[in-house]
């Protein structure tokens, strides 16, 4: 090494140099800087010492007014400084800032090396004030790094040094000051820095990194997205710059993983979160057991997936982080500054845990940690206000299973401590306003005070006003408020409480969504309101209003038609006139019919407890409706076609015809309002037709009955072979709804199968099964979602739509995704988006199941549908049973724990910002050969030696490069689930039982070929590759791993 025979050549200077001979100081010092130059490279740790031992005796013979004094003075300093950092000897640095400061003192201002001196001590300063947090340490390296930079001018090569370092300071003394202005020059010092340091400077990815923590800082302060935005872009280049190996890659990937949950935080979208997800995973391998940093580490990925579960519900997410949050609080002692921290987050998601799954324990625990946090969050910190409203959460939730007022009064008081800890103005305070209220009126149910039932409603009003249009808590603040005036109401009955509650229900309905818990809760509610309106026989009495006159029934109607409108299509055609009704002229049909007569007669004779029924049932069959399916042909009507006419006046040539003779059935079927797609949605409206898409399969599940016309079928055939079995929208319209007719080309009833329902008609949904490929259970009782999704997949994969992306936006429903929908895209990018979310959703692998032409969106996925057609591999009869004969030593194996951890430990698929994060058992291929060319068949068939398998055969669409094959770039790989294990966490007897069962069998294997920075293409195949582990000492040798496919 050059450093060694440097060290080698200035040592034996020194010894020619004895002591008491010229230029035995000089001597001494170039030793010294060799041998610290080679410290600096790493290879002799002991090189320090001696540097330091030999400044010291060069020092000796450089007394006061030696020209060489500051020289030796200040690399004294340095060498001091190293050690420290290598050690950590406080005695070291306040030595070395002792011996910067005499250096400084020696090189008066225009002295060349003066700015060297100051940028020094001012470091040395800076990490004294690190240790010690004295604040004048801090402004005096501030200072220092300021005459140093007024000393190197733009050109000066040691001036980005100069601006990165005050930049620091002036962010240190942000974090411990507040001073906005630090920050803002903070920002303005770390952008010159970053200019000075262009692609290929050594220390470019320090100055993006610190910059990127500055901004963050600035949008934590001033929420300006644009500083986040930025801050992420700074963050993922420096990153690029600490390849795999690097000593600050984790710093890295920590830093942009909190950026990105904060961005998640602030706009909501999950790609971010997912990202956050698997950087902080990476950030968390690099740091290992010991590392200082590995406690915020563990907490920070912790947050991320108690977030993840907020949004997902997955337990599995939430019992890693409290799993996580306990390895955490593990490395924070008392006295940790972290404690608390830690102690909070843990108590947060046991609370989450208990509320999901109701373990008395996990609330148990909650409250003991809680109250450990609040115990370290004294009166002054910045986070008590949150401690004290958490802990008062746990305490009413606790309340609410045992009933103790002792526990529902200090929630009380820990909630009164928390608002006064709010101002007006402050983020929190209408939170703390509305969980006050919540104990305050739960305290009135069990003690009956209406002193507290009349508070709660006076800081429910303050909460509201706090809460603006949109925010996701005013629906919950508007229901719990309604409910107070209503209890109030029932203790004092003024009418202004009960009209109030029911002007509140009405605003929290049209906030909430049709389907959600909180709209079934609220609507009954509602119903109740009005209820006890219409039951009141006698005036109420209002101080302000004496004589307020009974409740008009009206009111009630026309709310419960308003909700039930709500949840059917916006445009009806109306059987009796064949006219097309927006939902005005609807509630006018009604209004003025006979049904609504009879309505408001029942009502005033039934008993008052009885008319909410009345009410709901009469008008649910008034609007039932009929939906219609069909296979769309030439000359079909048009919203601009019918609008304003009756259809029954209009041509019967092309689809004019059909639709009168759907309406006319539906009209014989006794409903009154009938639904189609040709002419009950604008089109031309892309806002109508996104909404029309996404409602679709929840109008044919909601209306009375579906109508079915096979225009190509006559009466006395089968209708197996009609096309509406190939049609992609078709599907769902079969699948969605409960009651379905079908008709042939003249209307009639499909071979005179008389009954109100066909899919209760065995022979017919036998005829169902076998035209689709459907089972029966799915047939009659459909349930959208992600669960097989493979299957659902099938089932479209031989259908058809006329404008190609359209195959994809018919599946939506089926899968209960709600997706853009973007006309004019490809459908290779539609179906990606498709797949990516279901993905995304549940982690089903079962989608990667597929042969044939790979996507342009991703390799992984299928450029068209079809490639769904072929049938899953069906496992052979033998691996029902356990595929390999092992001992109940051998079982319990290391091996066979240490495969259990890693699979339990495996992330669930993802599929973030258009790459997939695959969990999976990898095989390399270790040899190809290329077998003789059928010409018959197609494709190139490839004999394959993969690790750990036997040997198989694969047909690929594509020759694979002779480079590629040479290479040895090639895996197969097993895509892995959690779902493919046992939910048990222990290796017992049938656990390991199902494991080896599970990873014995014959299984569909992924080939990939590895790209640069470790990411990995799928080569499309034209079969499905069947792959099947060698013995059961391969699959104990399994590599499992998480792999990035592009």
């Amino acid at each position: 090494m050059a450093s060694s025979d440097d060290v080698s050549y200035k040592r034996a200077i020194l010894e020619s140099c004895p002591p008491g001979s010229n230029g035995r100081d000089l001597a001494l010092f170039n030793l010294a800087s060799a041998l610290r130059k080679r410290f600096k490279e790493g290879e002799k740790f002991g090189d320090l010492d001696e540097a330091i031992t030999l400044l010291r005796d060069a020092l000796q013979l450089c007394p006061s007014g030696h020209h060489d004094r500051s020289l030796s003075l200040h690399a004294l300093a340095l060498c001091l400084s190293n050690r420290y950092d290598s050690q950590g000897a406080i005695a070291d640095l306040e030595e070395a800032v002792t011996v910067g400061r005499a250096a400084l003192a020696l090189r008066l201002p225009g002295h060349p090396d003066r700015d060297v001196s100051l940028y020094n001590l001012a470091c040395d300063l800076r990490r004294r004030f690190r240790k010690h947090a004295r604040m004048y340490d801090l402004d005096e390296a501030i200072e220092l790094h300021h005459a140093a930079l007024e000393l190197r001018p733009s050109g000066h090569r040691g001036r980005s040094s100069s601006l990165h370092s005050l930049a620091t300071c002036l962010s240190n003394r942000y974090d411990s000051q507040g001073e906005v202005a630090d920050l803002e020059e903070a920002v303005t010092f770390g952008r010159a820095a970053l200019e000075l340091r262009l692609p290929g400077h050594p220390d470019r990815a320090v100055s993006l990194y610190n910059l990127a923590r500055d901004l963050r800082r600035r949008f934590k302060k001033y929420a300006r997205m644009c500083d986040l935005d930025e801050a992420i872009g700074l963050h993922c280049a420096a990153l690029e710059l600490r390849p795999s190996g690097h000593l600050d890659r984790s710093s890295s990937l920590h830093s942009l993983a909190t950026c990105l949950s904060e961005r998640y935080d602030s706009q909501g979208a999950v790609a971010d979160l997912e990202e956050a997800v698997t950087l902080g995973r990476a950030a968390l391998k690099l740091r290992l057991p010991g590392h200082p940093d590995r406690a915020v580490s563990l907490n920070n990925l912790a947050c991320d997936l108690r977030t993840r579960f907020k949004k997902y519900a997955r337990m599995y997410d939430l019992d890693e982080a409290i799993e996580l949050d306990r390895a955490a609080l593990e490395l924070c002692p008392s006295g940790h500054p972290d404690r608390s921290s830690f102690l909070h987050e843990l108590a947060f998601c046991l609370s989450n845990r208990y509320y999901s799954q109701g373990a008395v324990a996990d609330l148990e625990e909650a409250v003991t940690l809680g109250r450990a946090a609040l115990e370290l969050r004294l009166p002054g910190h910045p986070d008590r206000v949150v401690s004290l409203s958490n802990l008062a959460c746990d305490l009413r939730r606790r309340f609410k299973k045992y009933a103790r007022m002792c526990d529902l009064d200090e929630a009380i008081e820990l909630h009164r401590a928390a608002l006064e800890l709010c101002p007006p103005g402050h983020r929190d305070r209408s939170s703390s306003l509305h969980s006050l209220a919540l104990c305050l009126s739960n305290r009135y149910d069990s003690q009956g005070e209406v002193a507290d039932l009349e508070e709660a409603i006076s800081l429910g009003r303050a909460a509201l006003e706090l809460y603006p249009m949109g925010h996701p808590a005013r629906a919950s603040c508007l229901h719990d408020l309604a409910q107070r005036l209503a209890k109030h109401f029932r203790h004092q009955p003024v009418a202004a409480d009960l009209d109030e509650a029911i002007a509140l229900e009405q605003e929290a309905l049209q906030l909430l969504t049709p389907g959600d818990p909180s709209y079934d809760v609220s609507r009954r509610c509602f119903m109740t309101y009005l209820q006890t309106k219409i039951n009141s026989e006698a005036a109420i009495t209002s101080p302000k209003a004496p004589d307020v006159p009974h409740f008009d029934v009206n009111q009630a109607i026309r709310g419960f038609a308003f909700e039930t409108l709500k949840m059917m299509p916006t445009r009806l055609l109306h059987t009796l006139t064949g006219a097309l009704c927006n939902r005005d002229a609807q509630m006018s049909h009604f209004i003025g019919s006979q049904q609504y007569s009879q309505l408001l007669s029942s009502c005033r004779r039934c008993p008052p407890n009885q008319r909410t029924k009345l009410i709901h049932a009469t008008i649910s069959g008034y609007f039932q409706f009929v939906t219609f399916s069909h296979r769309w042909g030439a000359g079909e009507p048009l919203l601009r076609d019918v609008e304003g006419h009756s259809i029954y006046g209009m041509s019967t040539e092309g689809g004019f015809g059909k639709l009168q003779a759907f309406c006319l059935r539906a009209c014989e079927q006794n409903y009154l309002w009938a639904w189609s797609d040709t002419c009950c949605i604008d089109k031309d409206s892309s806002a109508e037709l996104q909404e029309a898409i996404g409602s679709m399969f929840a109008w044919y599940r909601r209306s009375a009955l579906t109508i079915v016309h096979l225009s190509d079928v006559a009466n006395a055939n089968s209708f197996g072979s009609s096309e509406w079995f190939r049609r992609g929208w078709t599907l769902q319209e079969l699948l969605a709804p409960q009651t379905i007719l079908f008709y042939t080309q003249n209307w009639s009833l499909y071979k005179n199968h008389i009954g109100s329902n066909h899919k209760a008609n065995v022979n017919v949904i036998e005829e169902l099964e076998k035209a689709t490929g459907i089972e029966s259970r799915f047939l009659t009782e459909f349930s959208p979602g992600t669960d097989d999704a493979r299957s659902r997949l099938q089932w479209a994969s031989s259908r058809r739509t006329t404008r190609p992306e359209d195959i994809a936006y018919s599946l939506f429903g089926i899968f209960a995704l709600h997706l853009p929908v973007l006309y004019g895209e490809s459908a290779e990018n539609a179906l990606g988006r498709l797949l990516a979310e279901i993905i995304s959703q549940c982690g089903d692998i079962s989608v990667l199941d597929w042969v044939g032409e790979a996507s342009p969106f991703h390799s992984c996925f299928p450029a068209h549908i079809t490639s769904y057609q072929t049938l899953s591999w069906p496992l052979s009869s033998h691996t029902d049973a356990q595929p390999f004969r092992m001992s109940r030593r051998f079982l319990s194996s290391a091996a066979l724990r240490k495969l259990h951890r890693s699979l339990t430990e495996l992330p669930v698929p993802q599929f973030i910002n258009r790459r997939l994060t695959l969990p999976s058992i990898t095989h390399r291929v270790r040899a190809i050969q290329l077998q003789a060319a059928d010409p018959r068949a197609p494709g190139f068939k490839y004999k394959i030696r993969a690790s750990g398998l036997r040997p198989l055969e694969i047909t690929l669409l594509d020759k694979l490069e002779d480079a590629v094959v040479k290479q040895g770039a090639l895996q197969l790989v097993r895509p892995w689930h959690s779902k493919l294990l046992s939910p048990s966490a222990e290796l017992d007897a049938a656990t390991e039982k199902r494991l080896l069962s599970t990873l014995g069998r014959p299984f569909h294997a992924l080939l990939l070929i590895r790209l640069p920075h470790n990411e990995y293409k799928r080569i499309a195949s034209s079969t499905l590759i069947v792959a099947e582990p060698v013995d059961s000492g391969s699959v104990l040798r399994s590599k499992v791993t998480t792999l990035n496919i592009a």
